[in-house]
């Protein structure tokens, strides 16, 4: 937990450079917001470019096929560890990915301990196993 959900479009990357994507994204938020190495929940969907508009909210933003729309889900983060999250993801995509950060948009859904089982039937967090 945090949980990614990475939207690409279609035929954009490869496997391999998916994968860069995923690995670079966990390393920025293992920084950003201090969570074990091994608490990594990651999905990918990929659209068809006509299926994803990214607009740039009159911000007069470029976007790619390479833009990569992110939902993250997570518990309560400080807003220096959110800044800190988008500030680290953009570097950090630019440099291993080429990711232009004009391509790369973030949206951070927040939830409670309550909200989240990792399996078993029970709610981790609140039985203290977390």
């Amino acid at each position: 937990m945090p949980l990614l959900h990475f939207h690409l479009i279609k035929g954009s990357r490869t496997p391999a450079e998916t994968r860069t994507l995923l690995d670079t994204a966990h390393a920025a938020m293992l920084e950003a917001f201090k969570v074990p190495e091994r608490d990594r929940y990651q999905l990918v969907s990929e659209h068809d470019a006509a299926h994803m508009i990214i607009d740039d909210t009159g911000l007069d933003i470029p976007r790619t096929d390479k833009v990569v729309l992110l939902q993250v889900v997570s518990r309560p983060r400080s807003k220096e560890q959110i800044a800190s999250f988008y500030r680290l993801l953009a570097e950090k995509l630019e440099q291993a990915c080429g990711l232009a950060p004009s391509d790369l948009m973030v949206s951070i859904i927040q939830n409670a301990d309550e909200h989240w089982s990792f399996g078993l039937g029970r709610a981790q967090f609140l039985t203290g196993e977390l």
